[in-house]
């Protein structure tokens, strides 16, 4: 007498699809990818690093100063001098947050879990949103009191709670944050590695100083609406000619990324994956 043996099968997941849930979904993709850490650690060590060498050196040239420079002597924006680095890592790895599952094909199983695929975009910059700013506060912050270590002997220094620095330190940090949700929108919309970090550079790096070949009455016009332009209006203590002032230049860069997100949200429901 024999008898038929049929293993059971583990019980199939028929749970409802939540943001919460792809909000979870995303912050596991995020935190076990070793190049999050690597570039968190890099950035850290760069953006502190370049505050202590900048201040360092500006400290000792403070006293053969012109009194005009003296007048318009910023501390704190020379301790955040190391966001022109953080800008680009943490813009690169928004990126790659994105690209990386079209290299990988992972992106057919995600849009395969989210047939609407808007949320996995939303949650993707949401997370990867509050990472960059918690990553970014905390460089910025680093870097201001380790600047103003640097300048204190020679009592030329400022604090946090000096009129605009405040301002200028957390500005900082919400520029470099929109900078990778810029890299996020970039790259769903080109779905490629090498061309989303390309349109990044493009934009935030190279357009600016494409814009001051052009004849100086269209430079002095166009300038202060570029992308980089304008959102770097927000980590400067004292207004220029010929830019705009710092929360709406932030907010008109503000509206560069949310059109861009938006663009790439309308492209990732009509496409294939």
């Amino acid at each position: 007498m024999s008898a038929d043996f049929v293993t059971p099968s583990p019980a199939a997941f028929h749970g409802r699809v939540t943001q919460t849930r792809v909000l979870h979904s995303e912050w596991l993709k995020l935190s076990t990818i070793r190049s999050t850490y690597i570039t968190a650690a890099l950035t850290l060590v760069v953006t502190i690093g370049l505050a202590i060498v900048t201040c360092w050196g500006q400290s000792d040239h403070y006293a053969w100063m012109a009194p005009d420079l003296k007048a318009r002597w910023d501390p704190a924006g020379w301790s955040q001098i190391g966001f022109t680095f953080s800008q680009l890592s943490i813009g690169v790895l928004g990126v790659l947050t994105v690209t990386g599952e079209y290299t990988s094909g992972m992106i057919r199983a995600t849009l395969g879990a989210v047939p609407e695929r808007w949320p996995v975009l939303e949650a993707k910059a949401a997370v990867f949103g509050a990472a960059a700013l918690v990553l970014s506060t905390i460089g910025c912050l680093a870097a201001f009191y380790a600047g103003q270590t640097m300048f204190a002997g020679k009592h030329i220094g400022t604090t946090l709670s000096a009129p605009g620095v405040a301002r200028e330190i957390f500005g900082t940090a919400f520029y470099v944050t929109l900078v990778g949700l810029f890299g996020i929108a970039l790259g769903a919309l080109v779905r490629s590695t090498p061309g989303g970090i390309s349109c990044l550079l493009g934009i935030i790096t190279i357009l600016p100083l494409v814009a001051r070949g052009l004849p100086e009455n269209w430079y002095n016009a166009l300038a202060p609406y570029l992308p980089s332009n304008a959102g770097t209006d927000i980590t400067r203590l004292y207004h220029t000619p010929h830019t705009l002032y710092p929360w709406p230049g932030f907010g008109l860069f503000a509206l560069y990324v949310a059109g861009t997100f938006a663009v790439a949200t309308v492209l990732l429901k009509r496409r294939d994956a």
